[in-house]
């Protein structure tokens, strides 16, 4: 058994259950997946499994180092690749070459979805830490600013973390605990209840769930 999969986020739609409800999803093409490195405690330190995304890529875009590790399991054409760790989950039988396909999940499993979040450019407080804001009436001249970043005396200087306007999205989320609606896996396709991070056509990583 798989501890996960990677995929494509396609799009968002609503289906109908048998009682009448409409439900939101989103349409994930998960796989077909290969498993390009075995790791284990003997050899690495640690049990994980390195899946690669089975899709097509330009021999030119990928590295001679990447080319011969792809070589050794039979994973030419991977251009996506994330690691899983194996603790706690029955995976004897995963070795390098092994296929990973959507059919490995069921409906109303729970599944975590991992994928980086739309970028938004430069933002400021409001936007991007839900501030308040000043007052719009009465002479205010403090309407969407920040406010106070430290005091003048002590510390005498402004602490890490402290909110500020900045680069909004691109941001690695983690959605947990969404539910599998139907899984197509003639078409290695996921229908996952709820959103999912990042634009359609970005890369997901789909892995079960762990609370």
């Amino acid at each position: 058994m798989s501890p996960g999969i990677l995929g494509k986020k396609i799009g968002m739609t609503q289906i109908f259950r048998p009682d009448g409800q409409v439900v939101p999803v989103t349409v994930l093409k998960a796989g077909p997946c290969v498993v390009v490195q075995r790791k284990t405690p003997a050899t690495d330190g640690y049990d994980a499994v390195q899946l690669g995304l089975m899709e097509y890529a330009k021999k030119s875009k990928t590295t001679k180092p990447l080319a011969g590790h792809f070589k050794k399991s039979g994973a030419e054409g991977v251009r996506f690749q994330r690691e899983f760790r194996l603790e706690g989950i029955a995976n004897g039988d995963l070795k390098a070459g092994d296929r990973v396909l959507a059919e490995e999940f069921k409906p109303a499993e729970k599944v975590d979805v991992i994928g980086i979040s739309k970028g938004k450019g430069f933002a400021g407080v409001v936007k991007r830490h839900h501030f308040r804001g000043g007052d719009a009436t009465h002479g205010s001249m403090f309407h969407r600013a920040p406010g106070s970043i430290g005091s003048s005396s002590f510390p005498s200087r402004v602490f890490p973390g402290t909110r500020m306007g900045g680069q909004m999205g691109t941001d690695r989320v983690t959605v947990r605990n969404l539910e599998i609606i139907q899984v197509d896996a003639e078409d290695n396709v996921i229908l996952v209840k709820g959103a999912v991070p990042g634009p359609n056509g970005g890369y997901v990583i789909v892995r079960r769930a762990k609370r």
